[in-house]
């Protein structure tokens, strides 16, 4: 069937957006007819009319949400094409649910919207390769993939969370999306047009993280001054030095002002904080503030890891070929074997080690298809030395692994600087804490029991940020 034989269905109330698009779908050569209402279009589809419908979501009859699914039932192969200026994860996540074939945000790129029909009219006989390339481009600008059931779950909280202001807890793994997911909760919320203010805790030197939160004086205002009217986001909170964890809650109660210089008055920000780490576990370890976990906790998001959402896997990997074409790599597809191979791995990098893996294969190999044997290379070279456990595990083991897992998480495989100071506190600080648990808080019997002099003990209480807690077992 060739474009002359071919009809398009325009759909919008902006009558200027109609006579563009059917000016230029005419010129293509396709037959166009153009409605300003949802129940017009309905009944054109009801009729048997139309091979693509190209339709905006807010109609002045009828919301086409509510009437995609009856389009849907009429002529299930109809391809649809939603557009909207309501430019949010939700619309987009919506119209893949309704079955559009792709979403398309305005104001649109007219050459996006035309090459999207040829697309969509051009489907190969494979329905279900249909499906799935198409699900690869809507979800290419999406900052959340995937329509697992545990990712459901995480798109309702968001939903739920995005009209109100609570302070948000975003916990999950390493490389799950805890940023994507703050992002979204400040773009798709009421300080849309607020900065997003990011500050990661743990590449913070922790001399320094009081000073980048609250400023330095003199012109430096800190992190939460600029996020004034907007968020701040708090990544790696666990990473938190105490006495920072103190002034932070003092600001949120209102104890210690802080105040913008340029509007005189408290800075209004929304505070969003994640971590990977276990913060429950971290206050019996006196190394994190309960009063501090109870404010932050207001709203937890939980964020599955991969493993538990296996079923997304394909959809991510299709759609991190995509970003990588589109930033200039060489374009590649992955056939069935592949994507069952990935679905077999563990992931202890979650979706960014993905990611990392598809952007990899897609630079250094020169095959066009992505097979099994080329997942299986990668995921072969890459993996981390294990070690047998026969035998009792040793501490040395366990910090290679964790080590080896926490390069594997960044985005280059390269941690920010400050690497050796911050793993030998990780290690320093339950070290003190837990002798000085086990001697009651008595510094002169844990000093001995560590074997360090009492005057370099002391100071490694302050400098780490040790709660003393005497008459404790």
């Amino acid at each position: 069937m060739n474009a002359a034989s071919k009809k398009i269905l325009i759909a919008d109330d902006d009558s200027s957006v109609r006579l563009v698009l059917s000016q230029a779908f005419t010129r293509l050569g396709y037959q166009v007819r153009a409605t300003g209402n949802a129940t017009t279009l309905l009944k054109w589809v009801t009729d048997g009319e139309g091979d693509l419908v190209v339709t905006d979501v807010m109609m002045p009859d009828e919301n086409v949400f509510d009437v995609l699914p009856r389009i849907r039932k009429e002529r299930p192969k109809l391809p649809i094409i939603v557009m909207s200026a309501q430019n949010t994860l939700l619309t987009a996540v919506n119209a893949a649910d309704a079955g559009a074939f792709e979403y398309v945000s305005k104001p649109f790129d007219l050459d996006d919207v035309t090459a999207a029909a040829r697309r969509a009219l051009s489907r190969p006989a494979d329905a279900e390769a249909s499906k799935a390339q198409a699900r690869a481009m809507r979800d290419e600008r999406l900052p959340l993939i995937g329509r697992s059931a545990p990712m459901q779950e995480v798109y309702r909280t968001i939903a739920r969370l995005v009209g109100a202001d609570l302070t948000v807890l975003i916990l999950g793994e390493s490389g799950t999306g805890k940023e994507l997911v703050a992002r979204a909760l400040h773009e798709l919320g009421r300080r849309r047009d607020g900065k997003f203010v990011v500050i990661n805790l743990a590449a913070v030197p922790r001399e320094r993280v009081e000073a980048e939160l609250f400023g330095r004086g003199e012109g430096d205002n800190g992190r939460l001054v600029e996020a004034d009217g907007g968020t701040l986001f708090l990544d790696e909170i666990g990473d938190m030095p105490l006495d920072a964890q103190t002034r932070l809650l003092r600001v949120i109660d209102g104890t210690e002002p802080v105040i913008n210089p340029k509007t005189g008055r408290r800075p209004n920000v929304r505070i969003i904080a994640a971590t990977n780490r276990d913060l429950r576990g971290l206050i019996q370890q006196g190394l994190f503030r309960e009063d501090l976990f109870f404010r932050l906790n207001v709203a937890p998001v939980r964020l599955p890891p991969l493993r538990d959402r296996a079923e997304d896997i394909p959809d991510l990997a299709r759609t991190f070929l995509l970003r990588a074409a589109r930033e200039g790599l060489p374009a590649k597809t992955i056939d069935q074997s592949a994507l069952d191979r990935l679905k077999s791995h563990p992931w202890p990098g979650n979706v960014r080690e993905l990611e990392n893996l598809m952007r990899r294969m897609c630079a250094l190999y020169a095959e066009e298809l992505i097979t099994a044997r080329i997942v299986d290379r990668e995921l072969q070279d890459h993996a981390p030395a294990v070690r047998s456990e026969e035998g009792p595990v040793t501490l040395s083991t366990l910090v290679e692994r964790h080590l080896a897992s926490h390069f594997a998480d960044q985005p280059d495989g390269v941690p920010p600087p400050g690497l050796y100071d911050r793993i030998l506190e990780e290690v320093e600080r339950p070290l003190i804490q837990l002798t000085l648990s086990a001697t009651r808080g008595n510094q002169v019997r844990a000093a001995e029991i560590l074997g360090l002099n009492r005057n370099t003990l002391r100071k490694k209480i302050q400098d780490l940020g040790v709660e003393m807690t005497r008459g404790r077992r």
